[in-house]
């Protein structure tokens, strides 16, 4: 039996049906064998409810006078489909017991729709608490009980499409380590670094005073915050007086004339000024401090750290989750995605790879959107930039299987494919654009110009050849007439929907005819350049555009390739391994422990959120706080374990895992219709165990690689499908199952 990292998950434990994880963890014993739990015998009430996309709507505001409901579906053994359910909605938990007080009683309906379902009942008032419940019925007839009532409240409400989000909370994060170091003087660690300040509580001082801090995310030396940290990495010199007697104080952070100017986003008042430090040394202080004296209030969005969890057979690749988890978590510090501290400024590109990771650690969908749809109108410089924001609305709806927001921005959205720049090839030219072609193509963005930027920061470009018509920029043209063709179909747009097809298809034709080298197989940076970059290639790769008689050479120049590429394109790069079955390959770059690893951020940096770059000879002004540095929280779940929508929603779910040489792992990876469990261990057969939610159904890819005599489903023989190279389940039901390849 393969034993995996020790860790204890509530979070894990709750959805496995345990108290508590035990420490001795081990791939099988975390899911039970068979298709049956123990705690669902019989059909529980729907949980996990969710209005306008968000778990805790009592926190926010929502605006839309007829708000989206959502909920889990329950299950129990064989039978685990929704039918139909009723949702009640009243102004009190009382009025949901008295039919005369309801404003809303949807009587049973016939129907599988487990999310964004509309509110239907008597208007809503703006400023005003609601409560709401659900029940559902199963494909035999079943009733469940009703849901706990759920509390969501109005703001102001209107007809105008906007996002509810929460506003910004302030965490108390513990010390995890305090020494004196001189009289009056201290050092202070917290563990890791976060945006916020420090507060102090000091007892019995004699007569006021003011003490000295220094606040750092990098040491001099050991108990010393390093004053010039080099680049844009933090220090900052805080006076804060203080008074007679016992007292609690804060710390009141200086405004960076640099992330508070432009387009920068600022911090709410109701916050304050933060800043990104994990130590402090605090001076002339006249009374002693323990830990239980100071603490840091760090800035975040509400997130829920127990909503995923991975652990393995490699303690390296553990910890690479775990720091690129809660990269995600640091980052949220502003309540929009930004691109870091330096300029705490939205970018395209930044958000989509923030958006991906976020989806894959919390069941988190609103702050992804409101993101999205705030650079729609503030949008940014480089051409692929403009590009991601229709990879950003494909995901929403991937996602969460909600139109509302592609439906609304889809004018927008068609504008964002840059189809204007397409010649007669469907190619994009980039150089040399029509004057009033630009001036439209610019009119939300921020800045006067459209770049091409392949990569950033411009020598991590792997020699990259610009030309008029570049391949990477090509490659998202392509990805977004695809996504831009799911998103008509999704509205009902047929005949949008068969145009943008034929776009897509009429480019990338063109684009394997005109960019792609025959003779040696690989794909050249541009139209008039023989110069071939992993950049060029590892994009198409990614975005599934190369031809499979060609899927090998191009591959393996990959591959070959390593780590050629920033933080940003490890994303791609990542993607695109796992895509061509070269999970070595990725398992390989993300427990390397080189100077372009995430591993070296940890170690060697130092650092506790990912970088900007993989270091600071790459980027000398480069930040320790980026999230789109965080690649592998997403990588890991949606690649490694394999976790992916087939279907809008994850109403059809892809099991797809990639272990490479990993011997085992057990992830859980939150969705919007509930968790899903994995876990494999292929130590000596191939054992993967899975729990799926209600109402959703899973196609299950095993390797085939491996000679084995037939594949059971707890415990029975099944017939399997082979597809791409891969044993296919075909539809998985709902439930615990433990598949096995012997």
């Amino acid at each position: 039996m393969i034993h995996l990292s020790r860790r204890s998950n509530i979070g894990a434990a709750a959805l496995f049906g345990l108290s508590s994880l035990p420490l001795g963890l081990s791939a099988s014993s975390v899911l039970p064998v068979g298709g049956t739990h123990p705690q669902h015998k019989s059909l529980g009430a729907p949980f996990g409810l969710l209005v306008e996309l968000l778990a805790k709507p009592h926190l926010a505001q929502v605006m839309d006078p007829w708000p989206e409901l959502g909920w889990i579906v329950s299950f129990d053994a064989g039978r685990t489909a929704q039918a139909a359910y009723q949702i009640e909605v009243a102004s009190s938990v009382a009025g949901l017991e008295a039919s005369e007080d309801k404003l809303w009683d949807s009587g049973r309906v016939a129907s599988a729709q487990s999310l964004n379902v509309s509110y239907a009942g008597a208007p809503l008032s703006n400023d005003s608490s609601y409560f709401w419940r659900v029940r559902t019925w199963n494909e035999e007839g079943h009733e469940s009980p009703f849901s706990k009532p759920q509390e969501f409240r109005t703001g102001t409400l209107s007809e105008e499409h906007a996002t509810a989000r929460y506003p910004l909370q302030l965490r108390e994060v513990e010390c995890a380590h305090i020494q004196e170091t001189a009289s009056g003087s201290y050092f202070i660690d917290f563990g890791k670094a976060a945006f916020g300040t420090l507060q102090v509580k000091l007892e019995g001082l004699e007569a006021p005073a003011t003490l000295d801090l220094h606040f750092g995310e990098d040491l001099e030396a050991a108990g010393t915050v390093s004053r010039e940290p080099g680049g844009t990495i933090r220090y900052r010199s805080v006076k804060l007086p203080v008074a007679l007697g016992t007292g609690t104080y804060t710390a009141a952070i200086p405004a960076d004339k640099r992330n508070t100017k432009r387009a920068a986003i600022l911090m709410p008042e109701h916050i304050g000024e933060v800043l990104p430090f994990r130590y402090v040394e605090v001076h002339n202080c006249p009374v002693a401090l323990t830990a239980d004296h100071v603490r840091m209030l760090a800035s975040e969005y509400p997130f829920d750290a127990e909503a995923s969890w991975f652990t393995s057979t490699d303690p390296d690749l553990d910890r690479v989750y775990e720091f690129c988890k809660y990269s995600i978590r640091a980052t949220t510090f502003i309540g929009v995605y930004v691109d870091g501290d330096r300029e705490r400024i939205p970018y395209e590109a930044d958000a989509y790879l923030n958006q991906l990771s976020h989806y894959a650690v919390d069941r988190e969908y609103a702050l992804a959107r409101y993101s999205h749809e705030y650079l729609l109108t503030h949008a940014t410089w480089p051409t692929e930039w403009l590009l991601h924001s229709v990879l950003m609305a494909g995901a929403d709806y991937q996602f969460t299987g909600d139109t509302e927001s592609a439906a609304y921005w889809y004018e927008t959205l068609g504008h964002k494919t840059l189809s204007a720049l397409a010649g007669p090839d469907g190619l994009l030219k980039t150089q040399g654009v029509d004057a009033a072609v630009m001036k439209k193509l610019l009119a939300d963005t921020y800045s006067p110009r459209l770049e091409d930027i392949v990569d950033w920061p411009k020598g991590e470009r792997d020699g990259y050849v610009f030309t008029s018509v570049n391949t990477v920029v090509n490659a998202f043209h392509y990805k977004s007439l695809v996504v831009m063709s799911e998103l008509a179909a999704a509205l009902g747009k047929s005949q949008d929907a068969a145009d943008f097809r034929a776009r897509a298809a009429h480019a990338l034709k063109s684009f394997n005819a005109e960019l792609f080298d025959a003779e040696r197989g690989l794909y050249v940076d541009g139209i008039g350049t023989e110069h071939a970059s992993l950049h060029a290639n590892m994009m198409p790769l990614a975005f599934g555009m190369v031809p499979r008689e060609h899927v090998g050479t191009v591959a393996e120049f990959v591959k070959a390739k390593g780590m050629s590429c920033s933080v940003y394109g490890a994303q791609y790069l990542l993607e695109a391994l796992y895509e061509a079955n070269k999970a070595d390959a990725a398992l390989k770059l993300m427990t390397a422990k080189h100077d372009r690893s995430w591993l070296h951020m940890l170690d060697a940096v130092g650092s506790t959120i990912s970088l900007e770059a993989w270091d600071r000879k790459y980027k000398p002004n480069l930040d320790w706080n980026h999230a789109w540095g965080a690649a592998p929280a997403n990588i890991i779940p949606h690649y490694l374990a394999g976790v992916r929508p087939l279907e809008p929603g994850f109403k059809k779910i892809l099991i797809k895992p990639q272990l490479g040489t990993l011997q085992a792992f057990t992830a859980v990876v939150p969705t919007i219709r509930g968790s899903v469990g994995v876990s494999v261990d292929q130590a000596a057969s191939f054992k993967l165990t899975v729990t799926l939610p209600g109402n959703t159904s899973a196609e299950i890819h095993l390797p085939s690689d491996r000679e084995h005599s037939k594949v059971t489903v707890d415990g029975k023989a099944v017939e399997t499908t082979a597809i791409n190279g891969s044993v296919v389940l075909e539809s998985v039901s709902p439930g615990y199952h433990v598949i096995e390849m012997r």
